[in-house]
């Protein structure tokens, strides 16, 4: 019996067509218009003639207003993060032509300090994984890293204490902030929750995630490693071990299987990261000063230490202490406040300052994250 015959293909949609040729049309456009704008990059860089490195020509101000004024101008369909994160991979490649920047992480690959290094810099730049927040700074006081990206709190489990202690010696500046919302996943090799006996993270993952631990895996022994993605190229190892990590981290260390997605506590569980390089850069418009104060063991220390920055207008975003390491009960306060250490403003209020503190170290003013 003959096989019948097939119907005729359906014939090209020619509104279809069209719409196709003009999205080729606007591409071309487009890249075109990226040429262009790494040419004239490229000239910006002959302007400031021959510098020493590619940290010269990094200028975190410029960058941050070039992201604030493609956020005014959305209208979407896109949202905000994702046109900010395409103009940062714009201006990354941009910036490489000269020489990409060197930037030092707590490492391995694929940790979310890498992700904020991403966000922060871009594909061009040439991430340096260390195994340590100690390292990072040392790497970048040395100038084998041009900059550094370490993290200093989360919005659920509160302040990065080495991060903090780190400032108290080092004299290294704060540059710009990063913040990430982290996703947690629980991944495995076999992708089954009741294969799981035993789980590797790193104990801030495991602080978040910890009521979600308890309500669905309350035996489960959990190993705590020195990063995520550690926990991952540990639990790649055996069917019966499971990582929390970020799911970037899971394929890379092969860990395919994602057994349950976003299992963090918080909807909003958010860390911010600081950017360290060895200079305070110029106002952007919208920034934040970071300063460390020693405060005079005295009656009304800590009041005569925030009063003038209340009297001259100016917001203090946070404020924590730690032990100064200097001498028995005495204490450092860091301190976030609104605005550039160059306002006139900051500049009175640090001057007032420094006759009530026993000591003030600015540790940098930088544009505030953009989103």
């Amino acid at each position: 019996m003959a096989a019948k015959p097939k119907p005729p293909a359906p014939a090209p949609n020619p509104q279809l067509a069209e719409v196709r040729a003009r999205i080729d049309a606007i591409d071309r456009q487009i890249q075109g218009l990226i040429a262009e704008r790494a040419e004239f990059a490229r000239k910006v860089g002959k302007a400031k003639g021959t510098l020493a490195a590619a940290v010269d020509y990094y200028r975190p101000e410029r960058e941050a207003q070039v992201l604030r004024m493609v956020v005014d101008r959305n209208e979407g369909p896109l949202s905000d993060e994702v046109l900010v994160h395409v103009f940062r991979e714009i201006m990354s490649a941009c910036l490489a032509q000269q020489e990409p920047l060197k930037v030092g992480y707590l490492g391995p690959e694929g940790t979310f300090s890498q992700q904020a290094v991403l966000k922060h810099f871009g594909r061009s730049a040439h991430g340096m994984p260390m195994v340590s927040i100690e390292e990072v700074f040392n790497e970048v006081e040395s100038g084998n890293a041009d900059f550094g990206v370490v993290p200093v709190e989360n919005s659920g489990q509160g302040t990065i204490q080495i991060t903090l202690d780190m400032f108290l010696t080092s004299q290294l500046k704060i540059c710009g902030e990063v913040e990430l919302r982290v996703h947690q996943f629980l991944l495995s090799r076999s992708g089954r929750i009741e294969d799981v006996e035993r789980i590797y993270s790193h104990p801030q993952s495991f602080a978040q995630t910890q009521a979600w631990l308890r309500g669905n895996l309350p035996k489960v022994e959990k190993i705590p490693v020195s990063s995520n993605a550690e926990a991952a190229r540990r639990a790649r190892n055996s069917d019966d071990s499971a990582a929390i990590a970020g799911e970037s981290a899971g394929l890379m260390y092969g860990l395919k299987k994602v057994i349950m997605g976003s299992i963090e506590d918080h909807a909003d569980n958010t860390t911010r990261f600081l950017v360290i390089g060895r200079q305070i850069f110029p106002p952007s418009g919208h920034d934040r000063t970071s300063v460390l104060v020693f405060i005079k063991d005295q009656p009304g220390a800590l009041f005569n230490v925030l009063s003038p920055f209340a009297r001259h207008g100016i917001s203090m975003n946070r404020i924590e202490s730690r032990p100064s390491h200097q001498a028995k009960w005495e204490y450092g306060f860091f301190i976030d406040l609104a605005g550039h250490v160059d306002d006139a403003p900051m500049k009175k209020a640090l001057a007032e300052l420094e006759t009530h503190a026993a000591q003030v170290k600015v540790l940098g003013s930088y544009p505030v994250a953009v989103p």
